[in-house]
């Protein structure tokens, strides 16, 4: 049964047998349907909650936050959560050096620059929703182009002409095709990734490492990141 914020830690200080509390951040959206499905099968006590206004949950001993994709990192890195699942995209873009210990295979999907078929001028400004990767991957390139943020559909800054480029995410390619852009360049390969506060780790152990051991089994996931 899912009750949002209705606690079980006095449970838990009273029975020394029982698991510690752990705090898990997760992506509105797919990430959150799977992301959930795939913990449950790990052996954690979740189900999807049933849709609401609630913002968090709490399901045995595991607190259960819904959050916007560019806070999961956020949450995680400062401990607010003990781990979460997040894109890979949304990871790199966020700069944080969190541990990530395993790749978990779904919602992939690929990063790429994007130009309208047949455009052969100089790229002088390039859109995106991941304006420091852009940036960095100009810089990289030895382009000075002006990175432009912006959010929503990043496509139409080609097509109306905002700019000469876009960076955006990949996945089937059909959008593309039918609206005449094409890919230029892989920038990132993404996928959701499982993500732990370092503190978190050490402190809970014994709640962490079986789950990151039972998800790597259950995925075939590789090791990203030691720790």
């Amino acid at each position: 049964m899912t009750d949002p914020v209705t606690s079980v830690g006095a449970q838990a200080a009273l029975n020394p047998a029982s698991p510690t509390p752990i705090t898990l951040a997760l992506p509105k959206g797919r990430i959150f349907e799977e992301g959930v499905a795939l913990l449950a099968r790990a052996g954690l006590p979740l189900a999807l909650p049933e849709k609401s206004r609630a913002l968090q949950w709490r399901m045995g001993h595991v607190t259960l936050l819904e959050l916007r994709n560019q806070d999961v990192p956020v949450y995680v890195d400062l401990g607010i959560a003990d781990a979460g699942i997040v894109g890979k995209d949304v990871l790199a873009e966020s700069g944080r050096a969190i541990y990530e210990p395993l790749d978990l295979g779904f919602s992939r999907c690929r990063l790429s620059l994007i130009r309208e078929i047949g455009a052969s001028g100089p790229l002088l400004r390039v859109a995106s929703k991941y304006p420091r990767l852009t940036a960095e991957y100009l810089q990289n390139r030895g382009l000075s182009a002006e990175v432009l943020k912006l959010s929503g559909n990043i496509e139409l800054a080609c097509l109306t002409g905002l700019a000469d480029a876009v960076v955006d995410l990949v996945q089937t390619g059909s959008t593309l095709k039918a609206n005449n852009l094409e890919e230029l360049e892989i920038i990132l390969q993404s996928s959701a990734r499982l993500v732990v506060n370092r503190t978190s780790l050490k402190l809970k152990r014994g709640e962490l490492r079986p789950l990151i051991g039972r998800l790597r089994e259950l995925t075939g996931g590789q090791a990203t990141t030691p720790g």
